[in-house]
């Protein structure tokens, strides 16, 4: 088989044929340059040629932009296809998967005093350290959450760190909080003010992995008070598995004593930001009852659930040795998809539908949107399903609710 579509593809950059049978294909193991060339050129006639055929009516439509691109990326190793294609794409060439039904007023909804424009949201990790706001806020998101931050720079855990399932839909990773600390990332956002984004920014605020848990408080407050003007509403994450002990700050008496001194800080402020915890999907019940309990006792304004797995369960397709071979870290993608889910209802049928809830992991299709909805999740967040299906599936969530109505 020729080279992918070729039969519709403009001349817009001279591009090899596929090599024969025994020979790799999309990518050539053998030559790095080669290699690097070819993502290249592909990429930008993945990217421009949707904007080729608006011009050209006598073309074709062409095939699903990102599923042409995702075989080269999926070639590439997960960190190095994610800083590729968010440095190749600009706000401009995102804004072609952004479709009017992002926009419909019917979509809106007013969550902990927020008018957010859709209910599908990008969650924190997949832009760590705001470095593509304009361009995330061009495809048509009704929320946009970054970080997690922490006071100092990080480099995060060794690579690699970042490893794709393809088989289970599925992503690990281990980045362990790596951002270039408080003070870059709130000059990023910083320059929101200067443009006109129809869009919520929500701060994922953490500690680094040198502070003691003992003075995390320390931590949290100063990403608070640094971020409060740039920033619509702040997540505090305490349940990320990739760093050290951090996980302990989600016991009643740390989590506690945490949420208590920022929501005294919070107090300090005329108008008061909405504070929201991020949660495990490895907690038992009784540790979501306590959950629970902080969360009404400190006026929390909602909970996002969840974040990752160190589970290993819905595993299916992937081999084992594979699994065993990659090691630690956090589960994200369809598995948790059911866990998450089972949670979310769980804390809005105890909760008596009081608490506001994000509803993230394992949203893939918009029926898995729909699911954490109907669940009792006012707004959902997507990533892995971002990787795996594009950002065509923010659209495609967005028109599924409308029908839906």
């Amino acid at each position: 088989m020729r080279f992918l579509y070729e039969k519709t593809q403009p001349e817009l950059f001279s591009i090899s044929p596929v090599p024969k049978t025994g020979q790799s294909t999309l990518v050539s193991r053998q030559n790095p340059l080669k290699k690097r060339a070819k993502a290249f050129s592909f990429v930008a006639w993945t990217y421009l040629y949707p904007v080729h055929v608006q011009s050209n009516p006598r073309h074709k439509p062409s095939p699903p932009v990102y599923h042409l691109l995702k075989p080269l990326l999926f070639a590439l190793p997960p960190e190095t296809a994610h800083k590729f294609s968010m440095r190749l794409l600009s706000p401009r060439l995102a804004g072609l998967w952004n479709r009017a039904i992002n926009h419909d007023s019917r979509l809106q909804r007013e969550v902990f005093g927020l008018n957010f424009p859709n209910p599908v949201g990008l969650a924190a990790g997949f832009d760590k350290e705001a470095a593509h706001l304009n361009t995330l806020a061009a495809m048509g998101f009704g929320f946009l959450e970054f970080g997690t931050v922490t006071p100092r720079p990080q480099a995060g855990n060794p690579r690699p760190r970042l490893f794709r399932l393809p088989k289970d839909k599925a992503l690990i990773n281990r980045m362990g909080f790596n951002n270039a600390g408080l003070e870059a990332f709130a000059k990023k956002l910083a320059a929101r003010k200067t443009q006109n984004l129809n869009c919520i920014i929500g701060g994922n605020i953490g500690k680094n992995k040198t502070t003691p848990n003992e003075e995390a408080l320390r931590d949290y407050a100063l990403c608070f008070e640094k971020l409060f003007p740039h920033v619509d509403y702040f997540v505090v994450n305490v349940s990320s598995p990739n760093t050290p002990g951090l996980r302990a700050l989600q016991q009643k008496k740390p989590l506690s004593k945490l949420l208590k001194g920022l929501q005294e800080l919070n107090n300090t402020h005329i108008q008061p930001k909405p504070l929201l915890l991020k949660i495990s999907p490895d907690l038992n019940r009784s540790q979501l009852d306590d959950v629970l309990q902080i969360a009404f006792d400190h006026q929390l304004s909602g909970l996002i659930a969840t974040n990752t797995t160190i589970s290993r369960e819905n595993l299916g397709s992937t081999p084992q040795q594979k699994i065993k071979t990659i090691g630690a870290g956090g589960l994200s993608g369809a598995p948790l998809k059911q866990r998450s889910t089972e949670i979310i209802r769980y804390l809005h049928r105890e909760s008596k539908g009081q608490l506001p809830i994000i509803g993230s992991g394992g949203i893939l299709h918009p029926q898995d949107a729909l699911e954490k909805l109907e669940a009792g999740a006012s707004l959902i967040q997507i990533f892995t399903g971002l990787i795996y299906q594009g950002p065509a599936l923010i659209a495609q969530i967005n028109k599924a609710l409308l029908k839906n109505k």
